[in-house]
């Protein structure tokens, strides 16, 4: 995956997949879940994230208190040591990384708590979930981060 082509590429059409996803609110909220989750099986079935890690590499989930109690168990971890080690309040008060890449993602892009990841990192970068029109803005700012979202949005360009 060559990440600083897609940026680049993001960049690009940032504006027009911004007025696109805007747009895409005014429409049947059924037909655009429909559309979405067609497009989200198709593209991922041609890209693995492996390739990628972007996600991972650049930006953090929201850990819920759940998520700090199961990935700290699975590091033999207290959650109150877990979250002093690894983890940072931000601006809307939700607990997130302190460093990115994240400190789970191995060299060869592997997540070292896969099975008790966070419920953010189990559900990205969202675009198979009900209600899409009412998460386009993260849409959007997914489109930056990943290049599955970036093609699945290119695509739906063309459709709607």
């Amino acid at each position: 995956m060559d990440l600083q082509r897609f940026k680049n590429l993001s960049q690009q059409r940032g504006n027009d997949n911004k007025k696109f996803l805007q747009g895409m609110k005014k429409k049947d909220p059924r037909k655009v879940d429909d559309a979405f989750h067609e497009t989200h099986e198709e593209v991922f079935e041609e890209i693995d994230c492996l390739t990628c890690a972007n996600c991972c590499k650049t930006t953090s989930p929201i850990f819920y208190q759940n998520d700090i109690e199961r990935v700290a168990k699975s590091l033999r971890m207290k959650p109150g040591d877990f979250i002093e080690k690894y983890l940072r309040i931000d601006e809307d008060r939700d607990y997130v990384l302190k460093s990115s890449p994240c400190p789970f993602l191995d060299s060869e892009n592997y997540c070292m708590v896969y099975e008790d990841r966070p419920k953010a990192c189990r559900e990205y970068p969202h675009t198979d979930r009900k209600k899409m029109v009412q998460i386009m803005e993260l849409t959007y700012k997914n489109t930056q981060v990943c290049p599955a979202v970036l093609e699945i949005v290119e695509r739906l360009k063309k459709v709607f």
